[in-house]
């Protein structure tokens, strides 16, 4: 007869095994998402341009060739955002002050900067996601793992492990870059 100790284990590992998938294929459906959000958004800027292109010769695009898709707010927010001069992450250098970024990437910063003056460890997106208020859904995660990878890229943090962010070393607070 197996013991009890040895029934939970099993049954420990079925469900961590079963976790794991779900991990899996929720990542893969979310960077599936992403890509094809990124792939929507390209097609409304060019039908935007085309738009412009093609109104009247005043250059005035009529009310409801831009009447806005509340589903798309964040999409639309996004691209706003993106035409913002601060909104480029620059490369990570030795004094490079932090409001060199955005609110944004400050706003992640500053959230991991915490973390490590505390001993914490890193931070997953989820978790970035319900420390900053935010609701924790796929579009809000996803929003805040590009920004982490993007800071990533550009040396403002490391991932040690996949989807664990923390600040890169030299990088401290937010008083300036180093």
């Amino acid at each position: 007869m197996p013991s009890v100790v040895g029934l939970l284990e099993q049954h420990e590992l079925v469900a961590r095994r079963r976790v794991d998938g779900l991990r899996e294929e929720a990542d893969r459906i979310q960077a599936e998402l992403a890509a094809a959000e990124l792939e929507w958004q390209e097609w409304a800027i060019a039908r935007r341009r085309v738009d412009t292109v093609l109104a009247p010769d005043d250059g005035t695009i009529t009310e409801a060739e831009v009447t806005p898709d509340p589903r798309n707010a964040d999409a639309q927010a996004a691209l706003g955002d993106a035409a913002k001069s601060k909104s480029q992450v620059p490369v990570w250098r030795q004094g490079l002050a932090w409001s060199a970024l955005s609110v944004d990437y400050q706003r992640i910063l500053t959230a991991l900067a915490d973390r490590a003056r505390l001993h914490q460890g890193p931070l997953t997106c989820q978790e970035m996601a319900a420390v900053f208020g935010m609701d924790v859904v796929p579009a809000r995660v996803e929003a805040l793992r590009s920004k982490a990878k993007r800071l990533v890229a550009r040396g403002w943090l490391v991932e040690r492990q996949p989807g664990r962010f923390t600040l890169a070393a030299g990088v401290t607070g937010p008083g300036g870059g180093s």
